[in-house]
């Protein structure tokens, strides 16, 4: 991602600032899609890892469809081009305003998440004279054994509909004249890096899927959600996710019926690898116990290892070798590594990057890069403190 020319480049800038290496995220969209086609599986992209418009017009360039869980997202997407008739609108707390904006740009799909939830969009479509094509967002029970915070489809889960309220959505269905049935949605968390977890969902989906079918709600469209994670401790050795297994496993294990079509929520998995949050040393605070790099960017500008204790690499690009011998020929000494606990600005302790890190021995105004942060870190920033939004700077 970084050779000593864009090094060079941010020296420049000032920081902090999100990278953006767009040509990593062409590559990743390509290699997903030629993996998708190879099954005729249908892709849409959970808008919510990243909404930077230069991000979202590449993908959309590749005919994939949005996923959203809000009306501003749904709106985003069709504003960026995605096709209407690609979009689905997910979220356990759809806002009536939400649904009516979603019904007028007559979308793909909503993703429905209670029995309540489907009475409400009936009256509402009722009222526009529509009919809103649903999914029922079913919890499956099923563990993706990751982070507690991240997992959404156990019973304990606040996400979806739970098996044993089928009947009552059966009979929902039947009453709501203003809605079409046309499948069932899942997605059982996020940063999944065992693909066994979803042989385990596609047996759970067979399972239900013939539910529907014995009684007589044909099932057209099977969605499994998405969360499929990324290398977070090796960036540049796997920066693209291996999409051929993990299609395969659906392939291998879900029964597909004819005339069934299978989509899927991609979002973590497509663009976490193409952007780091780059940063500068504003202090070094070396004592007996802890040394501190404090940085000019914070959870403000990255919240996952503060909410989720997530873990992302953090490198000193100023210190890089290649970068220092090419500045400076004479250099030939190795670097002395330190360790240091890599902690932001802002007022509160938990805002550190992460604790105990080697990094070679760092200096104020040295250039750091906290790298995977293209999911779930340009669009969870906040104004607190009342410091400014940072802006973003593109590979090309």
């Amino acid at each position: 991602m970084f050779n000593t020319n864009t090094i060079s480049r941010f020296q420049q800038l000032e920081t902090p600032f999100y990278y953006y290496d767009l040509n990593l995220l062409k590559q990743t969209l390509q290699a997903c899609t030629s993996a998708a086609s190879a099954y005729n599986f249908h892709v849409h992209y959970a808008m919510k890892a990243n909404f930077n418009p230069k991000v979202l017009d590449l993908i959309q360039s590749f005919g994939i469809g949005a996923d959203c869980v809000s009306g501003g997202e749904v709106k985003a997407a069709i504003d960026h081009g995605f096709a209407k008739d690609k979009v689905v609108f997910a979220g356990v707390g759809k806002s009536d305003k939400e649904i009516n904006e979603a019904l007028d740009r007559d979308i793909f799909c909503f993703n429905v998440e209670s029995v309540q939830e489907l009475q409400i969009i009936n009256d509402l479509a009722k009222a526009k004279n529509k009919t809103a094509s649903v999914a029922i967002r079913i919890n499956p029970n099923v563990d993706a054994h990751t982070h507690h915070f991240i997992t959404t489809g156990l019973e304990e889960n606040k996400f979806g509909v739970n098996t044993w309220e089928l009947p009552a959505v059966a009979e929902a269905l039947s009453k709501c004249t203003n809605l079409q049935f046309i499948g069932i949605h899942f997605h059982i968390g996020s940063q999944i890096t065992d693909l066994g977890v979803y042989k385990n969902l596609c047996i759970r989906v067979n399972e239900l899927q013939q539910w529907f079918e014995d009684h007589n709600l044909p099932v057209k469209v099977l969605n499994l959600g998405g969360g499929l994670g990324v290398d977070y401790q090796n960036p540049d050795e796997k920066p693209i996710c291996d999409f051929e297994s993990y299609f395969k496993v659906f392939n291998d294990f879900l029964t597909v019926k004819p005339g069934q079509e299978v989509h899927f929520e991609l979002g973590r998995a497509l663009v976490a690898q193409s952007a780091a949050l780059i940063s500068r040393v504003l202090y070094v605070k070396n004592g007996i116990k802890k040394n501190f790099l404090i940085l000019d960017a914070g959870m403000t500008e990255l919240i996952r290892p503060m909410l989720y204790q997530a873990y992302h690499q953090i490198e000193n690009l100023s210190q890089n070798s290649k970068f220092k011998i090419q500045n400076n020929p004479q250099l030939t000494t190795r670097d002395s590594q330190l360790h240091y606990d890599v902690v932001g600005p802002i007022c509160e302790s938990t805002d550190c990057f992460r604790k105990d890190v080697e990094l070679p021995e760092s200096f104020r105004g040295d250039l750091i890069a906290v790298r995977t942060a293209g999911a779930y870190g340009e669009v969870m920033v906040s104004g607190y403190n009342l410091r400014d939004r940072v802006g973003s700077v593109y590979s090309e």
